[in-house]
């Protein structure tokens, strides 16, 4: 009796150990793909909707602006990155800075505006669709995302189903919205695209691993330069529009280096009234240099302002002024680095209670 009593309270006292370490292995799960501190110069990205709907200023170009731009990098020093090649460079340091372009949503104006464009110019790309409104008023059709589909150089990602806010919804409703695309793609392309992209840009900590456990990749609307450091399915886009697309900032974009970290904190981006505003904090790697210089600006209180910032030890903390207000908090930081302007940003959606 005396033996099985103790029997039982070592297997207690395993499974205990167990169950800590699994708490413990999936709260640093999001360090999993830290290395060292690279130096890559990076891979800068690029998000783009609409093309010539001048109805739609916050997620439309104009053709002249965007012709412009593919211009001015193909003038610069940097080379546009194919994302046929993502899985295979994604883990090794960039020498040059490489840009890519990602379009959101398969409106027909991109289509019928940027994609000749792009063709002509065999301009790599990605192309995130959603499945649902294919083929609807505004959007392309099977067919022509069929036509880009087999150009070498473009490459079709998944951006869910219906393209809701996924994390007002429960889970079971998120798994059902990428499932079901998932058959429509299976259906119409024979197979689902590896890329996925969050619609807009918004994911809770469940989302982002379910699609770690099924895609590649996942890219978000926060800005920042993807070094390999970055979270695979964190990462980072500038979002290119009518009201901050203009050229010179446009140069000043594209001109930007990643800021590598350690770690990033809080892991769970969701904010509520529990933890809004959340506790906040950067570790960076101990070669990077001048971090004391870092500025970041943040958007509590629905106000833009230069943020309450702290380092210590290589590590930034931000006391921030109060909540940030729905829909979204955002946080930028940017480093003069001995002349190299370094930026990373965060987005933290706001949970409708």
């Amino acid at each position: 009796m005396i033996i099985k009593k103790i029997f039982s309270f070592v297997a207690s006292i395993i499974s205990l150990f167990i169950f800590n370490l699994l708490i413990i292995t999936s709260s640093i799960s999001d360090d999993s793909s830290i290395k060292y501190y690279s130096n890559d110069e990076g891979i800068l990205s690029l998000m783009y909707h609409r093309f010539n709907e001048h109805k739609y200023p916050s997620t439309n170009i104009q053709m002249s602006i965007f012709k412009e731009q593919i211009e001015m990098i193909q003038k610069s020093d940097y080379n546009f990155f194919d994302p046929n090649k993502f899985k295979e460079k994604f883990k090794t340091p960039k020498k040059n800075k490489e840009i890519l372009i990602t379009i959101d949503d398969a409106f027909q104006s991109f289509y019928l505006e940027a994609w000749p464009y792009l063709k002509i110019n065999k301009i790599p790309f990605i192309l995130f669709v959603s499945t649902e409104p294919v083929g609807k008023k505004g959007y392309m059709t099977w067919s022509q995302i069929k036509e880009v589909e087999a150009e070498e150089f473009a490459l079709i990602g998944h951006h869910s189903h219906a393209h809701n806010y996924l994390i007002d919804g429960s889970n079971d409703n998120f798994i059902r919205d990428i499932e079901k695309a998932n058959k429509i793609f299976l259906t119409k392309l024979g197979y689902v695209p590896s890329l996925f992209s969050y619609p807009f840009g918004e994911y809770s900590n469940f989302i982002k691993n379910y699609i770690s456990e099924n895609f590649e990749f996942g890219f978000g609307q926060h800005s920042g330069v993807i070094d390999v450091n970055k979270n695979e399915f964190e990462l980072p886009r500038f979002p290119i529009n009518e009201n901050y697309g203009d050229l010179k900032r446009f140069k000043s974009i594209i001109d930007l280096f990643p800021l590598e970290y350690k770690q990033l904190l809080p892991i769970e981006k969701i904010l509520d009234e529990d933890n809004n505003p959340p506790l906040f904090k950067v570790k960076f790697f101990k070669k990077q240099k001048n971090i004391k210089d870092i500025n970041c600006y943040s958007n509590e209180l629905g106000k833009w302002k230069k943020s309450n910032t702290n380092i210590s030890d290589q590590t930034l903390t931000i006391k921030f002024r109060g909540s940030f207000l729905p829909r979204r908090g955002r946080i930028n930081c940017s480093l003069n680095d001995d002349g190299k302007w370094r930026w990373f940003g965060i987005q933290f959606p706001i949970k409708n209670n």
